[in-house]
C-alpha cells in the first residue's frame, strides 16, 4: 500500500489552512487541470464530520467519480477523509496542520490500494504513486498560494 506524504509551510494562520483545505470551491480551483467537481453530496461551503461529497474529474483522459467522507477532525489541526466509492481500491487520506513560527507546515499523508490487486502493483511503480504525488503537491502549493494571497 504506497504511501504519499507531502509537507509545505504556508505564511498564514493554522485555521485558515484548515478551512481552505476543507473548502469544497477551494478544492475545485486548486484541481482545476483535472475539471474536478462537486456534482452530489456537499457541493460548497465546509466540509464537517460526516460530510461526503461526489467529486467527477478526469484523470488519464477519462471522466470518473469518486466518492470520499470525512470520518474525523479535530478543528484546525487534522481532518481524514476516506473514499466510500471510486476507481481505487481504498484511500485514507489524512490533513494534519501545525503553527510554524508565524505560519502553518500543512502536511499531506495519502494512503491509497490500487485496483487490480497484483497488476495494481505495477500499475504504482509505473505511473500511478508518481501521478498521486503530483497531484497533492500541485493542490498544496495552490493552497499555498490562495492563502498567502488572504483570500
Amino acid at each position: 500500500m504506497p504511501i504519499i506524504q507531502h509537507q509545505l509551510y504556508i505564511d498564514a494562520p493554522k485555521k485558515v489552512c484548515f478551512d481552505l483545505a476543507r473548502d469544497v470551491e477551494i478544492h475545485t480551483q486548486t484541481v482545476s487541470k483535472t475539471n474536478e467537481r462537486a456534482v452530489r453530496g456537499v457541493t460548497s461551503g465546509l466540509l464537517e464530520v460526516g460530510d461526503e461529497v461526489t467529486w467527477e474529474a478526469t484523470h488519464f483522459g477519462a471522466k470518473q467519480k469518486l466518492t470520499a467522507k470525512v470520518i474525523s477532525m479535530d478543528k484546525y489541526n487534522q481532518f481524514v477523509d476516506v473514499m466510500v466509492k471510486g476507481a481505487f481500491h481504498s484511500f485514507t487520506h489524512t490533513h494534519l496542520f501545525k503553527d510554524e513560527a508565524d505560519g502553518t507546515i500543512m502536511i499531506d499523508i495519502f494512503e491509497y490500494k490500487s485496483p487490480f490487486k497484483f497488476l495494481g502493483v505495477i500499475v504504482d511503480k509505473l505511473f500511478l504513486e508518481r501521478y498521486m504525488r503530483k497531484f497533492i503537491v500541485s493542490r498544496a502549493k495552490m493552497l499555498k498560494k490562495i492563502a498567502e494571497a488572504g483570500l
